[in-house]
């Protein structure tokens, strides 16, 4: 059974929004051990700018992978 693209961009959403949380609650636990403190808004401006990095990167992943299996 193959996968449609609409599901291939569901599940990496998923995937993504899950991976997004756990990366801001690390972050506000990580950072400050470093002696990195910055404002909660930063924190999640940090985290949205690698979330839509990471959302592309599993969708064109999935869909490269989707292809492979076909060929």
């Amino acid at each position: 059974m193959t996968q449609s693209r609409r599901m291939s961009l569901a599940e990496a959403a998923t995937n993504v929004i899950v991976g997004y949380a756990l990366a801001v609650g690390m972050q506000i636990m990580v950072f400050p051990v470093f002696g990195i403190h910055i404002a909660l808004g930063d924190q999640l401006a940090i985290g949205l700018a690698f979330t839509g990095v990471s959302l592309l990167r599993g969708y064109f992943l999935r869909r490269l992978f989707e292809r492979w299996r076909r060929d």
